[in-house]
């Protein structure tokens, strides 16, 4: 079976990692991928550790299945190379600050002239017009402004910050569906066309319950109004007796009914949305019991209620599903 990008070429002129790892799925979908980089240094990810021999884990992961070259853009030859390229492409992605470009003369407006049909991504914190749009940032920016560290917090009222980059691979992932949309439009209209992403407005875009809610209550959910904030008791991390830790998601009235059957406790089935007093006496019950058994023992006791062990990143890497599946390959 052909590989659905197998005849589209992209131009990778990303800077940050959002680009990087959406050319990375194009070119994991068969794009051909050529990857633009700096003169003299390269991409800075080459010289970021650990190191897999002399090579950069994070750059190897990024630009798999890539082709490189360096190119000179401030320089009259390296901007006619680039001219010269993008004339036979049909996706250009970048990630500079807005207006730099147009000051290399590598803009939409400047190469759609020589190439129609091109597909012109740019992915940037804060888009391309508005007051911010130059203001710099990274992933914990756009989560902060976003609203995501607001209702991401600790028993105390602090801010959590993820162990995972949000709006980075949300930005990513908006790019590529954005692309592949557009590559689509293009089958029909024979033109190409524009993409702004805006990682900030990803964030937004990604909290969508939740503005729904803000707009319908005219107020911000509270964190225990949260089902996926961790402050519900059938909704939550519970640490077990051998000090490990088990991820409890019975949500749905079924499952929590089942749960409550199976630790003997049928008279809390009735207060599966308790509040107050109520609540905080099951949340104890609850931690009090995980404690009695070793985190497998739950997890194989209560599989069917949404009860899964939360592993190590070797116990993921390892676990025999995703081996089976081939989520993990070399």
């Amino acid at each position: 079976m052909s590989l659905p990008l197998e005849d589209i070429t992209v131009l990778d002129l990303s800077r940050l990692v959002p680009g990087a790892y959406c050319t990375m799925l194009l070119s994991d979908l068969g794009a051909k991928v050529i990857k633009i980089e700096e003169p003299t240094r390269g991409d800075y990810a080459r010289w970021l550790p650990p190191f897999i021999g002399e090579e950069s884990y994070g750059f190897l992961l990024l630009n798999r299945n890539k082709n490189s070259m360096t190119l000179n853009l401030k320089a009259e030859r390296g901007r006619e190379i680039f001219h010269r390229l993008a004339k036979t492409s049909d996706v250009i992605l970048e990630s500079f600050r807005p207006g730099v470009v147009q000051r290399l003369g590598i803009d939409y407006d400047t190469i759609r002239n020589m190439n129609p049909e091109l597909v012109y991504c740019s992915i940037t914190g804060y888009g391309q017009d508005g007051p911010h749009r130059n203001q710099p940032g990274h992933d914990i920016n756009y989560m902060g402004m976003g609203g995501v560290l607001g209702i991401t917090l600790d028993r105390h009222g602090s801010p959590v910050v993820p162990g995972v980059q949000v709006a980075d691979t949300g930005g990513a992932l908006f790019a590529v569906v954005s692309i592949l949309a557009a590559l689509i439009a293009r089958e029909a209209t024979g033109v190409g066309q524009y993409i702004d992403v805006s990682m900030l407005d990803v964030v937004i875009s990604l909290l969508s319950f939740r503005f729904a809610w803000y707009f319908a209550k005219r107020r911000p959910p509270k964190t225990e109004e949260i089902i996926s904030s961790g402050a519900l008791p059938y909704y939550k991390v519970y640490q077990t007796r051998d000090g490990k830790f088990i991820a409890l998601g019975a949500a749905e009235g079924d499952f929590w009914r089942k749960l409550c059957t199976k630790l003997g406790r049928e008279d809390l089935i009735e207060y599966q949305f308790a509040k107050a007093e109520k609540r905080e006496e099951i949340s104890s019950f609850l931690k009090d019991l995980f404690l009695t058994k070793a985190r497998d023992e739950w997890s194989d006791l209560l599989k069917d209620v949404c009860c899964s062990p939360i592993y190590t990143f070797d116990e993921a890497v390892s676990y025999t599903h995703l081996r089976a599946h081939e989520t993990v390959l070399d």
